[in-house]
């Protein structure tokens, strides 16, 4: 996969928590891989927290096509310009 994007509100484990589960395995691509979260949670301290969880951006429903590419577009150039 290239980008994951992530519903923080999950029923079993919240995207939090999958997020932090992803970003300490044991896979290489597990550390850099862009997460996306895709949350109802608008405030700037849900971003907050979906940033210290370890994932890439926050974008707060309802989803907006436009900004979704747009967000896709810079994550993927922000994570191969790491692997360059």
């Amino acid at each position: 996969y290239d980008v994951i994007l992530m519903d923080v509100m999950m029923p079993v484990m919240d995207g939090l928590t999958a997020t932090r589960t992803i970003r300490i395995l044991e896979r290489q691509d597990a550390k850099t891989i862009p997460i996306i979260a895709m949350t109802a949670n608008a405030f700037r301290e849900d971003a907050e927290k979906c940033l210290e969880a370890g994932m890439n951006a926050h974008l707060a429903k309802p989803l907006d096509d436009k900004k979704i590419k747009q967000t896709i577009s810079e994550e993927l150039r922000r994570s191969n310009a790491c692997h360059e």
